[in-house]
């Protein structure tokens, strides 16, 4: 009874993601007649960069999936059990239910319209409207597959897999965005003679172009990428070598010790510790 008003949200908040798209393309076009139109492109981009990276700082840090998802599951539990109460009416559960739905789905939505605008104005709205449809498609099957089959899909393999391609694209984008920033004229343009000989076909697909620019800007995007993964991992990493040298060295003096070797599975040696205790 109260998958209906949470699935009449997340209509709602798909509604709301149209009527944002167009809004959002009366906005850009409007901008285009006052603007140039490298200079849009360019905006437009650098607005999708800073987009897909905060999607990365939310996906590598866990922000969304430990606080956001968490929240809704939370209050998602709070409504059910008001439910109980007689205090609460059901017109305020089955608001509160759409509000969760809506809320659910309109900030990805409204993500997704932004990220979007760069494409459209470099490749038109029929290129963006068949990747949309396609990512609709998937998404439905994954629906139908988790809540009409009932079945389980492998989430941390699928998880791990959409942080990979979030990676690869967020690559290429920054590629792309370079360029349009040397179009544009918002950056300098230093060739690289030895590099000349890049197919365009590598240009064309991954956005690699022999210019310091673009690929300065890649490899910090690259560093961007690894440093969020390390540092998400290293604080799990250290307590766990913590918890290995404390368990190597108590069994030399009966006490737990704290090394500063702890710093991640890889750097601890908990036998050198124990052999530089017994040799005091």
């Amino acid at each position: 009874m109260h998958r209906r008003p949470v699935a009449a949200g997340a209509g709602v908040g798909l509604l709301a993601t149209l009527i944002t798209w167009f809004v959002a393309v009366g906005i850009v076009n409007d901008l285009t007649t006052s603007f140039p139109a490298l200079d849009i492109q360019a905006a437009t981009g650098l607005l999708a960069v800073v987009v897909l990276l905060v999607v990365m700082n939310w996906f590598f840090h866990k922000v969304y999936w430990g606080g956001w998802i968490a929240l809704h599951n939370r209050r998602k539990k709070d409504l059910l059990r008001d439910a109980d109460s007689p205090e609460t009416s059901g017109g305020r559960l089955l608001w509160g239910m759409g509000l969760l739905g809506f809320s659910s789905l309109y900030r990805e939505g409204f993500e997704v319209v932004l990220f979007l605008q760069s494409y459209r104005l470099r490749l038109g709205g029929a290129i963006v409207l068949e990747g949309v449809l396609l990512g609709l498609l998937f998404t439905a099957i994954v629906a139908a597959l988790t809540f009409v089959a009932h079945r389980r899909l492998p989430y941390r393999r699928m998880l791990v897999l959409t942080g990979v391609l979030l990676g690869g694209v967020l690559l290429v984008m920054v590629g792309e965005e370079a360029q349009e920033m040397q179009l544009a004229h918002w950056l300098p343009t230093t060739n690289i003679d030895w590099l000349a000989h890049i197919p365009a076909w590598m240009g064309v697909w991954f956005s690699v172009f022999p210019t310091v620019e673009t690929l300065s800007a890649q490899g910090i995007a690259a560093l961007f990428i690894v440093g969020s993964y390390w540092l998400v991992r290293l604080p799990a990493w250290r307590q766990q070598c913590q918890a290995e040298c404390a368990a190597e060295l108590e069994s030399v003096d009966g006490k737990k010790h704290c090394t500063p070797l702890c710093v991640s599975a890889t750097v601890c040696q908990p036998l050198k510790v124990a052999d530089a205790i017994r040799r005091r």
